[in-house]
């Protein structure tokens, strides 16, 4: 059954993602450290900051992937803390992790089938991919039967992002979606990205090292050491700030 996707909908008053105090440990060591951030309905935000400073475990905490030790994860007023993955998914949680994690020996269809289990009802009652994924990404239509692990990196995030999306998500987790993507390909990501946003509504939360790719985001946080040290409107996004927190 096909199901057309549509564009979500959140009260822009309040924010559709909320986190407030949230402390993150592997064993003694404290990855995240009282973090607090916001993402507002239909904004791209970005977050930044070197490597190993907390920005992936926040994701995956967000995701439900890793449990905190403290403080409040809100989707549109829900709380999230008790739910496991799949069903932050089926809240309206799209995640698409640091090196797209993709399906190798499945073909292009059956990996975004598996994106469908996020829906009500899962695969039981959604058997076909949603015709709007061809819409953001026409080259997939033409690899359907083709073997995932056959596509180049580029490819491959656009079935990772389409596959994400066909939960019908609210909020889309994005880590570093340009990583080990051909420079000439970086671009066509970024514009992905955006039309998501345009054609579905979706707000995202970005993590992503290219400062072009930042700078289209409305709000950026700096991460350092588990905390948020700066945030603000990538319109104000400073030299000093760029030098600090951006390893390019």
């Amino acid at each position: 059954m096909d199901v057309q996707m549509q564009p979500p909908t959140a009260d822009r008053d309040e924010p559709l993602l909320r986190i407030q105090g949230l402390t993150t440990c592997y064993g003694e060591s404290r990855i995240l450290r009282d973090v607090d951030l916001q993402v507002h309905g239909g904004q791209m935000v970005c977050l930044i900051g070197r490597n190993g400073v907390g920005k992936t475990t926040l994701l995956k905490t967000i995701m439900g992937l890793i449990r905190p030790q403290r403080g409040q994860i809100h989707l549109a007023g829900r709380d999230l803390l008790s739910l496991p993955p799949h069903q932050r998914a089926r809240a309206g949680i799209g995640y698409v992790p640091q090196g797209r994690d993709i399906m190798p020996q499945l073909t292009v269809r059956d990996n975004l089938r598996l994106g469908l289990e996020a829906r009500p009802g899962g695969l039981a009652r959604h058997d076909r991919p949603d015709p709007q994924a061809f819409d953001l990404f026409p080259a997939l239509e033409t690899m359907l039967e083709r073997r995932g692990g056959d596509l180049s990196g580029g490819q491959q995030q656009q079935l990772a992002m389409a596959r994400a999306l066909q939960g019908n998500p609210r909020l889309l987790l994005l880590d570093e979606p340009t990583e080990g993507i051909q420079p000439n390909v970086v671009a066509d990501i970024e514009t992905a990205v955006q039309r998501i946003m345009a054609q579905t509504g979706v707000s995202v939360l970005l993590v992503e090292q290219h400062l072009h790719f930042v700078r289209q985001a409305h709000t950026y946080y700096a991460m350092q050491k588990g905390g948020i040290v700066a945030s603000g409107p990538t319109a104000h996004l400073s030299q000093t700030v760029i030098n600090r927190f951006l390893s390019v």
